[in-house]
């Protein structure tokens, strides 16, 4: 049976992937978002809002005839404070309140396992401790309160957190291991780089978005991790980018301690695009347990760290005006690289 699906941030890398598996299933979508939708391949499929979570009137206008929302939009971790509360938060808030007064019974919402902060322990659990770090991971920890309080009988709200996720239109901080390898660069680690680090291809998430449309509320009216079911470490799966590139290059090990306290006064001078939870975390163990995601939602990913890297880097060699189509905030535009990219000469 064909339904309305509203995207929000239907836009942005993950809504434009949501967009095209949506339409692939026989559905129906309209997209919420401040940018254009600028896809020539779905653009005429679908029904385009442009407009903000935080403003209710365009809210209100995007649900007209909807029956599912699922609700991606966020402002990432190089937005300005401010504008990751306002967003991530308030204009969650507004969703949420317009989805139920609209008549949604259900209503999806794209969290992160950011709100786990710098865990202590493997595998993290729905039901370990949330502590987002920095804005970003505390405005998401807080997005989740506001999704909760409007569980009813009537009204189903799965949440799911994903690992960061990877796939067609995924450029971001991966760009600069892209453009390196593309180049014949090798690429830094911090540390030895053989901590297990768990990513996600961006069909599995859609995967699990459809089935937390799909199946019974008592299903799915609950948190879920969604992770890659196979992994390895950063050395081993950034190496297989390298290797893919095909210029002999290699993952290179940096000091731990000297890196982080440079990339500490970059970030404060502006002048790098790795914020505080990239580089705290890259050289520690992250993976979440999907195994609640499998019990109830039936979630089986298809793919593993390496394909969706190798995905992602397919994707970035086959569209290079898509790759270089400026800097930007985004996970759809290359992040400005900084002093990063004087650092590319010496690798």
């Amino acid at each position: 049976m064909s339904r309305r699906f509203l995207v929000t941030g239907g836009s942005g890398f993950l809504g434009i992937n949501l967009v095209r598996y949506l339409l692939n299933k026989g559905q129906e979508a309209t997209v919420l978002d401040l940018v254009e939708f600028d896809y020539p391949d779905c653009s005429h499929k679908i029904r385009f809002v442009q407009g903000d979570i935080r403003n209710r009137d365009d809210v209100i206008k995007a649900l007209e005839g909807v029956d599912v929302v699922v609700h991606t939009a966020a402002a990432l971790p190089l937005y300005k404070p401010q504008d990751i509360f306002s967003t991530d938060i308030d204009g969650t808030r507004t969703v949420m309140e317009e989805s139920v007064k609209a008549g949604a019974k259900r209503i999806i919402h794209i969290s992160t396992t950011a709100v786990y902060g710098i865990p202590d322990h493997h595998p993290i659990e729905e039901t370990d401790r949330l502590h987002g770090v920095g804005p970003y991971g505390e405005a998401k920890v807080a997005a989740e309160r506001v999704c909760e309080e409007f569980r009813s009988d009537d009204v189903t709200v799965p949440i799911l957190r994903p690992k960061s996720f990877l796939g067609p239109e995924r450029l971001g901080v991966f760009a600069i291991l892209y453009e390196w390898a593309r180049d014949g660069r090798g690429f830094p680690l911090l540390g030895r780089g053989d901590n297990l680090y768990q990513f996600l291809d961006v069909e599995d998430l859609c995967d699990a978005i459809w089935l937390s449309a799909e199946l019974p509320s008592e299903s799915v009216n609950d948190a879920f991790n969604i992770g890659a079911a196979v992994y390895g470490t950063p050395r081993t799966d950034f190496q297989a980018v390298l290797d893919y590139a095909g210029h002999g290059k290699k993952v290179v090990s940096i000091p731990v301690k000297p890196a982080v306290a440079i990339l500490r006064v970059l970030e404060r001078l502006h002048l790098s695009p790795l914020y505080k939870w990239i580089y705290e975390t890259v050289d520690k163990e992250s993976f979440v347990s999907i195994e609640k995601a499998r019990r109830m939602l039936g979630f089986a990913p298809k793919y593993s760290n390496t394909d969706a890297l190798l995905r992602n880097y397919r994707w970035y060699l086959d569209n290079p005006a898509g790759s270089a189509g400026g800097s930007g905030l985004t996970h759809r535009k290359p992040w400005a690289q900084g002093a990063l990219k004087l650092a590319k000469v010496f690798f």
